[in-house]
């Protein structure tokens, strides 16, 4: 069968895909928010330099950043989103401001006619853009230089120790609270800054994070916006007129509602294509093989190195178990933010260290059983252990432990703010979401990325030397594998100060191109290679299939990862791509029921397979995630006008845990079971406690959603374009009765999905200890004529 349409369709989607990632990325760094060499106001006066701005944002970084709040949308959900939050509160700042001034009260107090006037005003002034770049420098008036004081010293007493507000900051205060009862709805611990002139460098990041949100962009810089040689079209901020803020007119721009239109366009078309194509493809397909009689892999004799990656497997349960109990705390803290049931856990391990912990022991397990399945996997498939190879294998799960353990106490350690900003950056806490790890611990998972490649590609060449019908697939795995380690490089692409908008960019290669592209299709072909070895697939047409579903993933996943940007202060050009090509990636996830159903069948091809029929479950388990929790759950915020709304809210946090957990970390534990089976394949499995897990955790994952999450998210979706974003992330919203007990509805969910874990971990341990064993044994070749009698008589 030949590949070569397939080898060149694959690489010239790759091929223009990174082109297009890298032109707009170089527009991008051209185009992003510019941080000014100072803030001045009319008179002359240095509000903030530059480098003020950028030592705020290393000191949001070591609070732990996109872990406590959010800025731009993306982040945490508990406390406010920081730019969002400014930006209303200086707005309403300054409309009092002047109604005191001109009119003797309060701004809500006017009648509607003066609060029109006033509200001109305010966006004249909030959304000019005063930023002269032959001077390096943003001038503002002395009103609004008297807001920044003012807020600046409203930051400052959450953040630090106060008891009350300022008298005259107490009415713009987050639903009238104190600071001890909003640093309790934030979950930020007293003292999270705990040095005044870091809180005045971190008020010059929020405010420029903030500026950008609320500054029109210059019309001649986006050069790539189609609109922008009309005086018809209005201009936008650097954020795409995000947040919704109706105070200022920040609603959503003709762009954001075109291309949503579009990218619905887009996605139904390619439905239909791919379902065209699928009718055809399912008439021409190729005559079922002969199944084997008995289980191949029971003549599998494990190698050193093969046997060496069992610690692997237990170290991924142990984390497991660790990631699960770290977001039981980090939801608790939702509603006692400065406890867990009266203990002030707070004081030692705060929200931003269990949030940090808890999202990056999730990739940490889910990588750490990917990479021990190909370890595994390649001296099975080449049939040969290269000299050394156990050496390498342990001497790379030593470094693993080093880092995963260099990196949780380098995030814990960095909030307590006892760190400078340089060591923190190379030690401490990124504040950069799944990627919070200090950069020398990044540069060590890197190199030991690299060392993962050279062990799975020396264990992999003598496989090429053979004639076998599977090379085309063998070369994919090695693609699959190069790709894992090349593209965590983006990580080390941003610097200590680099421009939020462009680590932004570099931040979702790593997130969405390492994590949901590139392992998504080292896992395909994992899989191909297991079904293949079993017998249950042909080469042929595993390998056809992997091909073509690499392609079609990666068309709409490569320049899909724009969608995550959209208004982190990039152009418009952005907005179009990301929308229309992420409409794509939720293409190929339509017909994955097929998939299920082809692996739930397989799992009932001979009586054989039923010793795989619960590994087989967990990835019947992954093809219904990714059509919900990737498909349903990420196309109702990928469009841009639904995003608009939903960006920062519990809306994203309902796809990431239904698309993380749901599709990668069932996939992960379902290539454990696969390889600890094949490490005692001898052995015959009690499955009962399995099974209660696979129900319990996919039941207790959908709770958690339903019954919580998804609700929160809504709510909040109506409050942000009710009222603005701002409110919906804001404790006045959050706090109120209604969501409270809809915070509290999660328990439910997240003690079965807990109950479902520790069976999971029972019966792992199990596998060790015994108890997960039956007393019977299978013999390579015993039964297979009870095997051929059992066959005979069910097709008669």
């Amino acid at each position: 069968m030949g590949y070569k349409k397939l080898w060149v369709g694959l690489a010239t989607v790759i091929g223009m895909s990174f082109a297009v990632l890298g032109y707009y990325g170089r527009e991008i760094y051209r185009q992003a928010p510019p941080i000014p060499a100072r803030v001045i106001t009319e008179q002359g006066v240095t509000l903030f330099t530059g480098q003020d701005i950028r030592d705020g944002q290393n000191v949001w970084q070591s609070l732990g950043g996109q872990q406590v709040g959010s800025i731009w949308g993306h982040g945490a959900y508990v406390a406010p989103d920081w730019s969002a939050d400014w930006l209303h509160r200086e707005c309403i700042w300054l409309l009092d401001h002047w109604s005191e001034r001109e009119h003797g009260r309060f701004y809500e107090a006017l009648a509607a006619p003066q609060q029109a006037g006033l509200q001109a005003l305010l966006r004249e002034t909030i959304r000019t853009n005063t930023y002269d770049a032959t001077r390096d420098e943003i001038v503002v008036s002395s009103d609004r230089a008297a807001a920044i004081d003012a807020l600046g010293r409203y930051y400052a007493a959450i953040f630090g120790d106060a008891e009350h507000f300022p008298a005259e900051l107490v009415r713009f205060a987050d639903g009238g609270m104190t600071p001890p009862q909003l640093r309790n709805a934030y979950a930020i611990p007293k003292l999270t800054v705990r040095d005044p002139e870091r809180q005045r460098l971190l008020n010059a990041f929020l405010f420029w994070a903030a500026w950008a949100c609320g500054t029109e962009r210059p019309r001649d810089a986006d050069s790539l916006n189609p609109t922008r040689a009309s005086s018809l079209a209005p201009p936008v901020t650097y954020t795409n007129n995000w947040p919704a803020e109706p105070l200022i007119d920040n609603r959503p721009s003709g762009a954001v509602v075109v291309w949503s239109v579009i990218s619905f366009v887009v996605l139904l078309a390619g439905i239909g294509a791919l379902a065209w194509y699928y009718a055809i493809l399912k008439n021409r397909e190729e005559e079922p093989s002969d199944l084997p009689a008995s289980d191949p892999l029971l003549g599998l004799k494990p190698t050193p190195s093969m046997q060496a990656t069992l610690k692997y497997f237990w170290v991924v349960t142990l984390l497991i178990v660790v990631q699960v109990g770290l977001g039981a705390i980090t939801a608790h803290y939702g509603v006692e933010g400065e406890g867990f049931y009266g203990i002030p856990l707070a004081d030692w391990l705060p929200y931003s260290v269990t949030r940090t912990w808890h999202t990056q022991l999730a990739i940490f397990w889910i990588a750490t059983a990917w990479l021990a399945t190909g370890l595994f996997i390649a001296p099975a498939v080449s049939g040969c252990e290269p000299k050394y190879q156990c050496a390498g294998v342990n001497f790379l799960f030593v470094c693993l432990l080093i880092i995963v353990g260099g990196t949780l106490f380098g995030t814990w350690f960095a909030t307590r703010q006892r760190m400078s900003l340089e060591m923190n950056y190379w030690f401490g806490h990124q504040g950069y979401e799944y990627v919070d790890l200090g950069r020398f611990w990044q540069l060590f998972l890197l190199v030991g990325l690299f060392l993962w490649l050279a062990l799975m590609g020396r264990a992999l060449a003598p496989a090429f030397r053979k004639k076998e019908e599977n090379k085309h697939l063998l070369a994919l795995f090695v693609v699959a594998s190069a790709a894992i380690a090349l593209f965590y490089g983006a990580g080390i692409m941003w610097g200590r100060q680099t421009n939020l908008a462009v680590a932004e960019y570099w931040r979702w290669w790593v997130v969405h191109l390492w994590v949901e592209g590139f392992f998504e299709v080292f896992a395909t072909v994992v899989i191909a290679f297991l079904f293949t070895r079993m017998g249950l697939l042909r080469a042929s047409t595993a390998t056809a299939a992997v091909l073509f579903s690499s392609t079609i993933f990666l068309t709409g996943g490569i320049i899909g990862t724009f969608h995550h940007l959209y208004f982190t202060g990039t152009p418009t050009a952005i907005l179009a791509l990301g929308a229309t090509f992420s409409a794509l990636e939720v293409v190929p996830l339509v017909l994955i029921g097929f998939e299920a159903y082809e692996n739930l069948t397989l799992s009932r091809a001979r009586p054989w397979v039923r010793a795989y029929k619960w590994p087989i479950y967990f990835f019947i388990g992954v093809a219904f995630w990714n059509l919900v929790g990737a498909g349903l759950f990420g196309f109702l915020i990928n469009p841009p006008i639904a995003l608009y709304y939903m960006q920062g809210l519990n809306t994203t946090a309902v796809h990431g845990h239904t698309a993380l957990f749901g599709v990668y970390g069932l996939l992960g534990m379902g290539l454990l079971l696969f390889c600890l089976k094949g490490l005692a394949t001898h052995n015959v499995w009690r499955t009962g406690v399995l099974s209660f897990s696979f129900w319990a955790i996919n039941i207790g994952l959908a709770l958690m959603v339903l019954l919580s999450l998804l609700p929160v998210g809504l709510a909040q979706t109506w409050a942000s374009v009710e009222h603005g974003l701002w409110y919906a992330r804001s404790a006045e919203f959050l706090q109120d009765g209604t969501l409270h007990i809809l915070r509290w509805l999660r328990v439910i969910g997240d003690t079965v999905f807990a109950l479902g874990i520790f069976g999971f971990v029972w019966f792992v341990a199990g596998l060790k200890t015994g108890w997960s064993f039956s007393d019977r044994h299978e013999e390579f070749g015993q039964r297979v004529e009870e095997l051929d009698d059992a066959v005979s008589a069910a097709s008669s």
